[in-house]
């Protein structure tokens, strides 16, 4: 059975139905991203008030801030069905042709992962976003012809993680494109509270606050984290949750004050013990650390991109002072200078 990760950002095995229970209904339970709720809540209003789909929407950033859950809100304030695929499930023209002929007047489509579309699977999108049509092509050679069926009007919501990977034609035909940040502290500890509530579990603000600081700035990774400290309290501490059971279970689990887990702190040590900091590739790393390549770029690099811990330069990536430091590694007299001199 292969191992959970607790940092993972994207969704683990097993985790649907619990990630399910937790996922807020309405625009107003929504935790976070103010700017993209204000604008949906306003882009939403319009749509009911001419009573109309809502225009085709675009989410992107990065897995686990809450883009599927956003197209479940969407849905549920628009009072219309979601059908629920991915791009890499559809792998032929006809899988989509289906489920386009199934829906009905209002209907959403959510399509997580669009970057991974197939291009001819795409092309065959864009009569059904803006014409509401789908053209089928029958037969081959010259007497193959195109027949085009009627659609009802439908609502597209697309989600990315690589918004760059996205064919420019594809991204202009969505009416409105939205990206999502990772949360801040007080954000995350309101997503702790309101989740511990729906799981029945008792946490005061300090203890929450404790473990949104190690979640990654991330609400998926902060319920996992959530119900892993619930299993080790419920076993050794007679499930009461405060602060020295929460550091100790995510002691145990190998999570850091910074969030860091044993394969960030690997990637570090290699950078530092074997490379002298670097620069190193992106390769190089994940060989030494037995990790793939994208598991590295995906999951372990931006992380600590974002918390100052590495730097790409246009050789490679480098181990910052903070990285050195956090590790407990003398601080090489280059950097301080560096320091020094900024």
């Amino acid at each position: 059975m292969e191992e959970l990760n607790l940092v993972a950002p994207e969704v683990q095995e097993g985790e649907e139905r619990v990630e399910l229970s937790l996922r807020p209904k309405t625009l107003a339970e929504f935790i976070g991203q103010p700017a993209v709720k204000e604008n949906l809540s306003i882009f939403l209003e319009a749509a009911k008030q001419r009573n109309e789909p809502c225009e085709h929407v675009l989410l992107y950033g990065p897995p686990g801030l809450g883009k599927t859950t956003l197209a479940h809100v969407i849905g549920h304030e628009m009072a219309a069905n979601v059908k629920i695929t991915s791009g890499p499930a559809l792998e032929k023209v006809g899988d989509l042709a289906a489920i386009l002929t199934n829906l009905d007047d209002g209907d959403i489509l959510f399509i997580d992962e669009i970057h991974r579309m197939n291009r001819s699977i795409e092309e065959v999108l864009y009569p059904a976003m803006e014409d509401f049509a789908l053209d089928i092509v029958i037969g081959k050679g010259p007497s193959a012809r195109t027949l085009r069926l009627d659609l009802k009007r439908f609502a597209l919501i697309g989600a990315t993680t690589r918004l760059s990977l996205m064919s420019a034609p594809l991204r202009d035909r969505f009416g409105a494109v939205h990206h999502l940040d990772f949360y801040g502290l007080d954000e995350m500890t309101a997503i702790m509270l309101r989740s511990a509530a729906l799981l029945d579990i008792d946490l005061d603000q300090d203890t929450a606050a404790l473990i949104a600081t190690r979640a990654r700035r991330t609400p998926r990774i902060a319920n996992r984290l959530l119900r892993r400290v619930r299993d080790y309290a419920q076993v050794r501490a007679d499930g009461k949750i405060n602060e020295q059971v929460v550091k100790a279970a995510l002691e145990s689990l190998d999570i850091d004050v910074r969030g860091l887990d044993e394969n960030d702190r690997r990637a570090l040590r290699t950078m530092i013990e074997k490379y002298n900091g670097g620069p190193v590739g992106l390769a190089t790393i994940a060989a030494s650390i037995s990790e793939e390549i994208s598991t590295v770029e995906e999951v372990i690099e931006p992380f600590l991109l974002r918390e100052g811990l590495i730097c790409r330069t246009p050789r490679g990536r480098t181990a910052t002072k903070d990285a050195y430091e956090h590790l407990g590694y003398p601080v090489p007299l280059n950097l301080q200078q560096q320091e020094l001199s900024t």
